[in-house]
């Protein structure tokens, strides 16, 4: 069985490169596992690959769904599955890029995502979010279960209300509702190559901050604002991701631009620290310092896969 390859990290660490170089090496197919790319019209704030890069190898699961389209972590785990599928009957290695962790312990461990929601309880919540705000809508999922509202941020409205939403239609905690415990890893299949990309704190910090002045530069606010012409509303979930938010701001006038990168830097750096605590706990992830050098990384990787192959065979 061809190995499936998965690479992970903080955000601006080098997965697209790397999954670029890996997948020309071993004859390779890249399926995002990242929560923004899936939508088209998001392509700066969500850090796309290029149009030079996407002719390099075949991509999936980028730029299929308009901004107004959900996507939820059910149904990326759904389509990943049926892409490494096809992309196995094919010849070629599934190689799984991206930083979203939900997404990519989904395929890895038994995450139960089949139970069935109810619209009248969301209105319900989405109501209660416009009278009182975000904040005292996260109160109330403290109030009911601590341990998911500790791992949420006030303004993700969305996977707020649908632990609220868990709560009142079973009577238990979202978290309680999965099969297995978030400290417990199951062991990997032998076909599996697990790849995480590091580097000193300081040297993520940099790299990120370089990467938001270049969004800018490329011209975030302005695909922001032609998003919101369009007549996406600012308070769908893409446009409440990291970068959109911020330019919205902007747009608004509630902060100037240079005011604006700087919190996007920070809120991006942010990110990438809760993405590393995210993947850290894993004892499964080979770690690579960015620091070695792309090509070290790639032949490293490419060992790696060739011996996963073997041990399969």
């Amino acid at each position: 069985m061809f190995p499936l390859v998965i690479i992970i990290g903080p955000t601006g660490i080098g997965k697209t490169a790397l999954g670029l170089a890996l997948a020309q090496k071993i004859g390779g197919e890249i399926i995002s596992g990242d929560s923004v790319q899936v939508y088209r019209k998001l392509d700066i704030g969500s850090a796309k690959p290029s149009s030079a890069e996407l002719e390099l190898v075949p991509h999936h699961l980028i730029d299929f769904l308009d901004p107004a389209e959900p996507f939820t972590a059910a149904q990326f785990k759904t389509m990943a599955i049926s892409k490494m599928e096809e992309i196995r009957n094919r010849g070629h290695v599934p190689i799984v890029v991206g930083g979203t962790g939900l997404y990519i312990r989904s395929l890895l461990d038994p995450y139960e995502f089949s139970l069935e929601g109810c619209e009248e309880i969301r209105i319900k919540w989405n109501e209660f979010a416009k009278a009182h705000g975000n904040l005292l809508l996260h109160e109330e999922l403290k109030k009911r279960d601590p341990e998911t509202a500790e791992q949420l941020h006030p303004n993700n409205v969305l996977r707020i209300i649908r632990a609220l939403e868990v709560f009142e239609l079973t009577g238990k905690t979202l978290s309680s509702q999965r099969q297995f415990r978030d400290d417990e890893y199951q062991p990997l299949d032998p076909s599996i190559v697990y790849i995480g990309l590091t580097a000193p704190r300081e040297l993520i910090y940099e790299r990120i901050n370089q990467r938001c002045a270049a969004m800018l530069s490329q011209g975030l606010i302005e695909e922001t604002l032609e998003l919101i012409t369009d007549g996406y509303s600012p308070a769908l979930k893409p446009l409440q991701s990291i970068g959109y938010r911020h330019a919205i701001w902007h747009l608004k006038g509630l902060v100037t631009q240079p005011e604006m990168l700087r919190i996007l830097q920070r809120d991006t750096r942010h990110f990438a620290k809760r993405q590393l605590t995210w993947f850290r706990r894993d004892p499964r992830i080979s770690w690579y310092d960015i620091e070695a050098g792309l090509s070290t990384i790639l032949e490293s990787a490419v060992q790696a896969c060739r011996a996963s192959q073997s041990r399969v065979k």
